[in-house]
């Protein structure tokens, strides 16, 4: 087949396609556990060559070689959701944050940021010549499509994921073919604390409700909680292994989606091994570009969707930031206001903020008077319904200040509530 020709043509060492970027150039890279770190690796290797080249890209996993301390002037960082990587460039002036809806970041690529280069981690092909994106399909497919020149990782061990996330191997420019096991996230058991939250969002979740939920202890707590409850959907941004798991125990059906029946929609698929290998070739999931997995509009077709998203902190008025710790960057805005506003649309929708009721080690309350100077508002207080702590849930849509303020004292660590409640009376909320 002609593909197959081309394809060989166009396969080269991780030196010679890494040649093709230029100094200037605005990159694009695949992220989460399909970084290209041989690629990447290999970029930086010529950074005496470079300067000036600006890497987009949203979470990356593993140690970047980019933002290592002696690149600067040569790559920075262009950073769509901010982690362990590159958070230190970030609060470094070394690198830059983009505050940005992640529903919005394929037609960031498409029609705003003109990308000189793409650096993306596949599937090896199939027998038609198309690779897919695997388990990381956010925005790589749009940047492909749209940069200049496109260069593939191709993994053996990348699953081939199923939905709109493939490209055909003509539309590939350079290829590198490296076999590699991908990144895990290992996940850790549940806190007491985490335990407790999920018992307050447990009566919220009903037969046949569809679910958004990530990683992390609050949502593995919440899973092993819904074992009488039938039929259950996911259209979430992440697969998890909580989610293999539910599907295996029977919990989880999708039987009764109002939106894709019978399938699994998200955009990309992190965890274990399991996890990758039980996603490869799988049509229960499909993976889609995040216009349309975070899409608001597309969400809130979900009926009795449950959409459940973390945060830094919270103030007594419902107003949520989760990217960052005052001026220090965390994160990012990722999908928790697409699902948020995507679930209040919803019929039967139910958005809710989750969170425990301090940090530290209990030495700091998480719901506070107001957010630390700097702290963004990712999820305003008109878009807050339900915020679940360990000590309860409170319900704020269509509540006056002082309800909210009422309602989130009382879900507070009770350590805290005197000093919110005399705040609260002192500015004229109670």
């Amino acid at each position: 087949m002609k593909w197959i020709e081309n394809y060989k043509n166009k396969t080269v060492s991780a030196a010679e396609a890494v040649s093709e970027i230029k100094s200037y150039d605005k990159v694009f890279t695949s992220g989460n556990a399909a970084t290209p770190y041989l690629l990447l690796n290999a970029l930086a290797e010529r950074k005496d060559e470079l300067e000036g080249v600006e890497v987009f890209h949203m979470l990356l996993l593993g140690d970047d070689p980019l933002s290592q301390p002696g690149m600067e002037g040569h790559f920075r960082h262009k950073s769509i959701f901010v982690g362990p990587a590159d958070r230190k460039a970030i609060n470094d002036g070394r690198a830059d944050y983009y505050p940005i809806f992640l529903h919005e970041v394929p037609n960031l690529l498409r029609h705003q940021i003109k990308l000189d280069a793409v650096i993306i981690q596949t599937s090896p092909p199939d027998e038609h010549g198309f690779v897919s994106m695997g388990i990381e399909n956010v925005a790589s497919k749009a940047a492909a499509e749209n940069a200049a020149i496109t260069i593939a990782q191709v993994n053996g061990k990348m699953p081939r994921a199923l939905g709109d996330s493939f490209i055909h191997v003509s539309k590939i420019d350079k290829i590198v073919e490296h076999t590699q096991e991908l990144p895990n996230l290992e996940a850790r058991p549940s806190t007491n604390v985490e335990k407790k939250i999920a018992e307050h969002i447990m009566p919220l979740i009903e037969d046949r409700s569809t679910l958004q939920m990530g990683i992390g202890g609050i949502p593995d707590a919440l899973l092993s909680l819904l074992h009488d409850r039938k039929d259950l959907g996911i259209h979430t941004e992440m697969v998890s292994d909580g989610v293999m798991r539910s599907i295996e125990s029977g919990i989880v059906t999708n039987a009764y989606k109002t939106l894709h029946p019978g399938k699994v929609i998200a955009t990309f698929i992190l965890g274990s091994q399991e996890l990758y290998e039980y996603c490869h070739n799988n049509p229960v999931f499909e993976l889609h570009q995040a216009d349309y997995t975070n899409d608001p509009f597309v969400i809130a077709k979900n009926d009795g969707i449950v959409a459940i998203n973390s945060a830094v902190e919270i103030d007594i008025t419902g107003q949520v930031c989760s990217d960052s710790m005052g001026y220090s960057i965390y994160s990012g805005f990722g999908g928790q206001v697409d699902f948020i506003r995507g679930a209040a649309r919803a019929k039967d929708g139910k958005p809710i903020i989750a969170l425990p009721a301090t940090a530290k080690k209990g030495q700091v309350s998480r719901i506070v008077p107001h957010l630390k100077e700097g702290a963004g508002v990712v999820t305003s207080r008109a878009d807050v319904h339900y915020v679940a702590t360990e000590y309860g849930l409170a319900s704020l849509h269509g509540k006056c200040l002082r309800e909210r303020a009422e309602a989130l004292i009382q879900i507070a660590h009770p350590d805290f509530r005197g000093e919110l409640e005399s705040f609260a009376r002192e500015i004229k909320y109670l």
